[in-house]
């Protein structure tokens, strides 16, 4: 099975920054697109970034020119880079990788998740 950690969440100011980090770990056969999202209380969670093994990205327009994703394919790390942080960015942020076993089988795996409050 594989795990994924993630890091780097916490109590931010508005217009600040923070940096989030997810490793995946495991038995890693091949992980293909990787990902963020997030669930506001009383809310869905929804995607907010995601990317391929080759690096095509795609953004909620509500984060599009705010954050940036990417990846480290030799380290099976996604990070996600929050930049002009606003409070309606409060959520906690989980890490999604689609990965395949050793049969071809394909599958979704989450991290736990990590907060981020964005306040004053």
């Amino acid at each position: 099975q594989v795990q994924l950690v993630e890091s780097g969440g916490g109590l931010v100011q508005p217009g600040g920054s923070l940096r989030l980090s997810c490793a995946a770990s495991g038995r890693i056969v091949n992980i293909s697109t990787m990902g963020w999202y997030r669930q506001a209380p009383g809310k869905q969670r929804e995607l907010v970034a995601a990317i391929s093994t080759l690096g095509s990205t795609n953004y909620a327009d509500a984060v599009k020119d705010r954050f940036t994703i990417s990846r480290d394919n030799a380290k099976n790390t996604v990070y996600l880079q929050m930049n002009s942080l606003k409070p309606e960015d409060t959520a906690v942020y989980y890490c999604n990788a689609f990965t395949y076993d050793v049969w071809g089988q394909g599958y979704d795996v989450w991290g736990q998740g990590t907060q981020v409050t964005v306040s004053s």
